[in-house]
């Protein structure tokens, strides 16, 4: 039996992978962080198929910014594979935190690469190593001559969470050349979900659009709706990351879908999937969004209502306008092929976050009618 170490296990992707490599017959471990309150809701599931169905799970305590921890935990699971998918993730937070991040995404990059080191694992262990298209920088100019970032496009990071993946992919790199170790970095343009953050901008449309469409919330507010961007659905990518670690010989890969599509695009595509039409006037931070039609009776709002806004404050100091993946590599080399489409992944998210508002909005209703 296989043995994977999962860092950043609670989050979106740890989560989906630790399902997929559970199917698989892994003995899976997960690392997560301390705090005073739970974190685990995206593998509380796991928990309780692992009481009723022996499932071959565990989670340790552990933080990537603590040195002698990690190599415990390295030391203690033996672990085949690991995969580091723990980091600050949220690119705009990373402008305030910017230290932060690079303690965690950077250094903590090191420190895993270095237990193995220690530890004598080399030949053992491989190393997937969570990276991003934040590192390109949405730079026009280093795109491919068909017009796609591929492995060969320079890196141009436009955010301390961008800088901090770069020390992380050049690291993996080198102690894959240094060590001779299998550690692989994988590429990941955006990828989605309904476990996606609720701060992050795909998650936050489509709770705002049920939460507008349910009469919850009044208006959503954005940052740079011009912005573009490869959206995937997070399953499918974790696959990509399981496929990368089973070559014989280790490489970096990029995961995208080879599409783009506009923050406002994804805005429409996430109402019309509750019937509503959405009209756009204006350009820049005076552009709003108006309701132009309504086709579901359950979800009607008043025509000409404004429900869409621009707010500066989400602008990023420096903006990533465009991001678009070359996968060519990955699907001819790995075999991946998505299972979703952008569609696909848009239903899902709303078809989840409408039972979650309409859950929240119930569970208000009964507050409400408590008398304490």
């Amino acid at each position: 039996m296989k043995i994977a170490l999962i860092t950043g296990i609670t989050g979106q992707d740890g989560s989906y992978l630790a399902e997929l490599l559970l199917e698989k017959g892994y003995m899976v471990h997960g690392v997560k962080r301390r705090a005073s309150s739970f974190n685990t809701q995206r593998i509380d599931h796991i928990y309780q198929d692992q009481h009723q169905a022996h499932v071959n799970f565990t989670l340790h305590y552990g933080d990537l910014t603590d040195s002698t921890n990690i190599i415990r935990i390295i030391q203690e699971v033996q672990p085949d594979e690991i995969y580091n998918l723990g980091a600050m993730s949220h690119v705009k937070v990373s402008f305030d935190s910017p230290e932060y991040v690079a303690n965690v995404d950077g250094i903590g990059t090191l420190r895993i690469l270095e237990a193995v080191r220690i530890l004598g694992l080399e030949k053992k262990t491989r190393i997937y190593q969570a990276s991003t298209s934040e590192l390109y920088g949405g730079l026009a100019e280093n795109k491919n001559e068909k017009g796609f970032y591929d492995e060969h496009s320079p890196f141009y990071p436009r955010s301390p969470y961008g800088a901090a993946k770069i020390y992380g992919f050049w690291i993996t790199k080198n102690y894959r050349e240094a060590y001779n170790m299998f550690a692989c970095n994988g590429i990941l343009f955006n990828h989605e979900s309904p476990r996606r953050g609720e701060t992050f901008v795909t998650r936050k449309i489509t709770m705002a659009t049920a939460a507008i469409a349910l009469g919850e919330q009044d208006c959503l507010y954005l940052g740079n709706l011009e912005a573009q961007r490869d959206w995937g659905h997070a399953k499918d990518y974790v696959e990509a990351m399981w496929r990368i670690l089973q070559q014989e010989v280790p490489e970096d890969y990029i995961i995208a879908m080879g599409e783009t599509t506009y923050v406002r695009d994804f805005v429409k595509m996430s109402f019309s999937e509750v019937g509503i039409d959405i009209e756009f006037r204006g350009e820049g931070v005076d552009e709003k969004g108006y309701v132009a039609s309504c086709s579901n009776p359950d979800y009607q709002l008043e025509l000409g209502k404004q429900i869409i806004a621009v707010d500066p404050q989400y602008f990023r100091p420096t903006e990533v306008d465009l991001l678009i993946g070359d996968p060519t590599k990955s699907k001819t080399q790995l075999g991946w092929v998505p299972k979703y489409d952008l569609a696909g992944l848009v239903k899902e998210m709303m078809a989840s976050d409408i039972l979650y508002v309409k859950k929240e909005k119930m569970l208000k209703e009964v507050r409400s009618s408590i008398n304490y």
